[in-house]
Parts: structure tokens; sequence; C-alpha cells
């Protein structure tokens, strides 16, 4: 998983981007966890939560995506697609998904999470 953070000093705002299999979750990084350290701990603490067996799923809804993580993998997805599974869609129809859902290993994104973590801390 390639990935790069990036900070604009003239509006005071961080984001990150992500290779293009996982372009949700850069959007997550960006727009649902930002420079709240507080929701950085505390989705750390789920993981560590996770990866001790204390806990086996966890989920944060935020303003247009949700996170969710179990012992193995993290899911990122589009609040929108939790509505358009609900649909029937019709055989010729299908809804593209590439920037709407993303999946990594639950180590991968503990280790993307500390780095960003330590990006935020910076300055």
């Amino acid at each position: 998983m390639e990935y790069e953070f990036r900070r604009n000093r003239l509006e005071g705002t961080v984001f990150a981007e992500f290779s293009m299999e996982h372009v949700v979750l850069g959007r997550w990084f960006s727009e649902e966890l930002g420079s709240d350290v507080a929701l950085i701990k505390h989705v750390l603490a789920q993981v560590l939560l996770l990866q001790s067996g204390s806990l086996e799923h966890w989920r944060h809804v935020g303003g247009d995506l949700t996170i969710d993580l179990d012992r193995e993998q993290v899911r990122v997805f589009a609040n929108v697609m939790a509505q358009d599974e609900e649909l029937e869609l019709q055989e010729s129809m299908s809804l593209y998904n590439a920037e709407s859902e993303s999946f990594c290993g639950l180590e991968d994104f503990e280790q993307v999470l500390l780095s960003w973590q330590a990006f935020i801390e910076q300055e």
C-alpha cells in the first residue's frame, strides 16, 4: 500500500493520498480523521483491543465514510454504499465501488495510522 501525507500550511489542512486501490482510505484519513488527535488515539486503542483479542469488531460511522475493523482486516466505505446495498439493480447495471470501498490488513492499517499520528504531531 503506497501513500503520502501532505500539509497545506496556508489553510492549515492535512491530506493523505493513497494508491488507486486505496483511494477511499486516503479520503478517510483526510476527511474523517484529519488532525483530531483524540480520535486518532481512540482508533489506535481499538486496533490494540482487536489485536489482543479483547474486541472482535469495531465500527466508526463518519460524515461521509464508515470504517469497519475486525481482527484481520479494515474496510472503509462510503456511507451511501450502505443505502445502495438495499437497492435492487437490473442485471445490466452495477455499482462502481473502486472509489467507494477499500480493504487492507489490520497490521498495515496500524502502521499507516501510527505514521499519520507522527505526521499530525509534527509542528
